[in-house]
């Protein structure tokens, strides 16, 4: 199957046997569902109903599955395991208010529609399809057809999309490879894991974040809190690890424009099982932010496109504009007077007070989502490089102990007291052993004011993620995450805060007390 553009919202393609109407069919079934409208045009003998059967078998599993034409019958609609298929044929259909008759809204509602002669359904055809027109192409073979993909409303981005994936995979020889969606995570990024015979490897789509709404200084949330707003930033950290032997995901191919990579696949390993943390490999993952805390790291890194990504500093605007997620989504019945304006900025004034005690001289990449479900266990590498470590593209320049704390008070796995000092003992020899004069005590003060600003932080992104994203699996996590805040709460340089909670959210320190008194 060859294919060229002639613009974003057109992809042609030259059909040379049966085999890549097959495998044109199967680039179609990613981009499609529910609700999509696929028009199907062209002479007889084109290929329309050789295409349409091959897609709704990839859509039903089934490649033995009878897939006749609808030319009698009108209509054939097939359940499948998502959604409905609808498959059309409406060249017997002599006006369009003849759809009704047929049931057509009915059987179209919530269902993928493919539909051959579209133009019998005059100005009922909807702005928002996928139109596939093909055509015999004698002067290119004897059995070559041409099929044009056109985008119409809100499929131009979805066929621009399809094409790059397609083009990127062409171009790293896993244009054949079998596609399987994997779960997402919090975020917008979608990931396919590729197989091709023996070999796997992972698909990364991020497109450009779009801006969200002003909400300080005219700037969207994502670029106050330094979130990453395209694909640019884990290609440039992702590199960067690679080339100082961390085992990052390495960068088989990459499409910047679109927000596309192709990655190693680093595999299921895990550092945690039925019973929480695995105490060695927690102490392998210690060690190794130890060893990249000790290093001195640039700021500036290079783009594959010969441009350079800067990594921002991790500032107290940044700090404040997450804390205050607490304030916006989890402390939402709390009496009215905390909310206004000028309770806000008493209680930001008093964290800014807070975070002001951090040793800004101790500086490093800081990762930002260095916990276990961004880390991945490489039983056949040795030494620092069993850690695979993923999910960094919003790293920062901040305190060594931001990640130290993301992985030692893990927001989806309980790390007991025992074991958080276990491995803060053993962070701090392999500190102390590069740099003689590593103070301890520093870094513990910036360790429990870390420690509080991401649990207050993770505490308003999850309640977030609860009213506004309708996922409330987070939810199950939220007394683990208090009582993280809690234990950090109880340090000195906290007790300003500490009497804030006391005073407005009390139960959040209280969980430290009850909590010991269960132990």
């Amino acid at each position: 199957m060859e294919s060229s553009a002639a613009s974003e919202t057109t992809w042609r393609v030259k059909l040379s046997r049966e085999s890549a109407t097959r495998a044109l069919a199967r680039e179609v079934m990613g981009f499609v569902g529910a609700n999509d409208l696929v028009t199907l045009t062209g002479d007889l003998g084109a290929g329309k109903t050789t295409f349409a059967r091959y897609l709704i078998r990839a859509l039903l599993e089934n490649d033995a599955l009878e897939v006749p034409s609808p030319t009698f019958t009108l209509m054939q609609v097939y359940e499948g395991p998502k959604f409905p298929i609808v498959h059309a044929d409406l060249y017997r259909i002599a006006r369009p208010d003849e759809l009704v008759e047929l049931g057509w809204d009915e059987a179209a509602d919530g269902a993928l529609v493919l539909v051959e002669w579209i133009d019998r359904a005059g100005d009922r055809i909807p702005p928002d399809r996928l139109d596939i027109k093909f055509s015999l192409a004698p002067e290119l073979g004897e059995d070559v057809r041409i099929a044009e993909m056109i985008a119409h409303g809100a499929f131009k981005p979805r066929l621009a999309r399809a094409k790059a994936i397609h083009d990127l995979l062409k171009s790293t020889g896993w244009a054949n490879a079998r596609r399987a969606f994997m779960l997402g995570d919090a975020s917008t990024r979608a990931y396919e894991r590729l197989h091709r015979g023996e070999e796997s490897a992972v698909l990364m789509i991020s497109p450009p974040r779009p801006d969200g709404p002003a909400i300080r200084d005219g700037l969207p949330y994502s670029t106050l809190a330094h979130l990453a707003e395209d694909i640019r930033p884990f290609i440039a950290i992702g590199n960067g690890l690679t080339d100082l032997g961390y085992s990052a995901p390495r960068i088989l191919g990459a499409d910047i424009g679109n927000g596309l990579a192709l990655l190693e696949d680093l595999g299921g390993g895990v550092v945690v099982d039925d019973n929480g943390p695995i105490p060695e490999r927690y102490m392998e993952a210690t060690a190794a932010l130890a060893d990249l805390h000790r290093r001195a790291l640039p700021t500036r890194l290079p783009l594959p496109n010969g441009d350079t990504y800067d990594i921002p500093a991790y500032d107290t605007r940044a700090y404040l504009i997450e804390i205050e997620l607490i304030v916006d989504w989890y402390a939402l019945e709390t009496p009215a007077s905390m909310h206004d304006s000028v309770s806000r900025i008493r209680f930001l004034d008093m964290w800014s007070r807070a975070l002001g005690q951090i040793d800004a001289s101790q500086t490093t990449w800081t990762l930002r989502d260095y916990h276990s479900p961004n880390l991945i266990w490489l039983p056949e590498r040795s030494g620092l490089n069993r850690v695979g470590i993923i999910d960094f593209q919003d790293c920062v320049i901040g305190h060594p102990a931001y990640d130290l704390a993301s992985l030692l008070q893990d927001a989806r796995v309980t790390v007991h007291d025992d074991l958080e000092l276990k491995l803060l003992s053993h962070y701090a020899r392999l500190r102390r052993a590069d740099d003689p004069n590593f103070n301890m005590a520093s870094f513990a003060r910036s360790y429990a004011l870390l420690g509080a600003q991401r649990a207050t932080k993770i505490l308003g992104i999850f309640a977030r993620l609860d009213q506004r994203d309708r996922k409330p699996q987070y939810l199950k996590h939220i007394p683990r995450i208090e009582r993280y805040l809690a234990k950090n709460l109880a340090h000195p340089a906290l007790a300003e805060v500490r009497e804030w909670f006391q005073t407005h959210l009390p139960h959040i320190p209280a969980s430290l007390d009850r909590s010991e008194a269960k132990a």
